[in-house]
């Protein structure tokens, strides 16, 4: 037998996969995996019943659903004030993930550095890597806020790109309009390309705007922004999401797309093209993760764990310190397979592990989980 070709040699099994198995061997409440335990809108339900009764079940366009590409287009002009044409700018991809993937092999050549910010969603390093890039991490700040000192200082001639995401997992942060300005005069003096991860645009809490690259014509020219309907309407097993992008930034991502997936579910789009003729879903989004952080918040407030801010996304980080000085990948593990509850370490989320011990949590549950949870970790002392 040929040898294979070594390929991310140091890469293993997602640390989502790990802590999600063991949280099923051990009976543990799984906060791991950012995923909900509750059902979809029954009218999503329905009209994706609708979508394969009416016979779309065959291959759509390569870029997507004609209606559906209109519908996220209008949705993020509405929003942001931003210009993008359906058909030569929006592309639907098969999840969020797949879609920053694609995009970073448009942009990314051998040889090229791309920053992250780090703590960064783990399939970002060994994208880059795939590409034949070089992932240059910069940790964010003690507080989880960007330290763009640090991000311009790890900027050289051969960086090509760096991937911002807002709001922002695994911290719950999102990002400011100062950092948006700050990024705007990074990517222009040194004409970098930028890929934001949006998938969370519509959980942001406490009154605060979503900084998109979308509002800003300096970055939006540059840039390929990623969302997910599956994130948006609690469908993540869905696997659909979208790209937008200006014309020539499109058409680079559209000629890796149509070899890579070629094109996404059908009946799915359509559902979700009929779906987002009513805003009203997405537009309660924020008020509805908003009134679960809060109740899983005060839950949390009788245990010894320190909760640390939580603007956006549905996921919780919390210091640990005054429960163990384990390390935050052993600690995550005694914390399921012991008290049974299950939570992500946050030491994955970098090319250097930090141990802040920090551990974070995902409230993406139905009101009983959380309380069932909030149960077990009451037991911390």
């Amino acid at each position: 037998m040929p040898a294979l070709p070594a390929k991310l040699p140091q890469a293993g099994t997602t640390i989502f996969t790990v802590m999600s198995a063991l949280a099923a061997e051990h009976g543990a409440v799984n906060l791991g995996q950012g995923f909900p335990d509750f059902a979809a809108d029954p009218a999503l339900l329905q009209a994706l019943t609708d979508a394969m009764t009416a016979g779309h079940n065959q291959y759509p366009p390569m870029t997507g659903v004609p209606a559906l590409r209109q519908a996220v287009a209008a949705k993020l002009n509405d929003l942001y004030g931003s210009a993008y044409d359906a058909d030569s700018d929006v592309t639907i991809t098969a999840g969020g993930t797949q879609g920053l993937f694609t995009a970073l092999q448009a942009c990314v050549g051998t040889g090229d550095e791309v920053v992250i910010i780090e703590p960064a969603y783990d399939s970002y390093d060994p994208a880059i890597r795939l590409a034949g890039g070089v992932p240059v991490g910069v940790p964010m700040t003690a507080d989880y806020r960007i330290d763009w000192t640090a991000v311009r200082a790890a900027v050289t001639p051969r960086t090509r790109a760096l991937v911002l995401n807002t709001p922002h997992n695994p911290s719950g942060r999102v990002a400011t309009a100062e950092d948006l300005d700050e990024l705007e005069r990074l990517a222009e003096a040194h004409d970098l390309f930028v890929v934001s991860d949006e998938v969370y645009e519509h959980m942001v809490f406490d009154g605060a705007r979503h900084e998109s690259v979308a509002r800003r014509p300096g970055l939006s020219e540059r840039a390929f922004l990623v969302g997910s309907f599956g994130k948006t309407f609690h469908v993540t097993g869905w696997k659909v999401g979208f790209v937008a992008a200006p014309p020539a930034l499109s058409a680079a991502f559209r000629r890796l797309h149509q070899y890579t997936v070629f094109t996404v579910h059908t009946p799915t789009q359509h559902a979700l093209a009929a779906y987002l003729a009513d805003p009203a879903p997405w537009q309660g989004l924020g008020g509805f993760y908003e009134a679960k952080r809060d109740a899983f918040r005060a839950a949390l407030a009788a245990t010894p764990l320190k909760l640390l801010p939580c603007e956006g996304t549905y996921f919780q980080t919390v210091d640990y310190s005054a429960v163990s000085k384990l390390a935050e990948a052993d600690f995550a593990r005694w914390l399921t397979t012991e008290i049974g509850v299950a939570a992500i370490p946050l030491s994955v989320f970098y090319q250097r592990p930090q141990e802040r011990r920090h551990v974070r949590f995902c409230f993406a549950k139905r009101d009983e989980t959380l309380a069932q949870a909030a149960g077990r970790l009451a037991r911390l002392d």
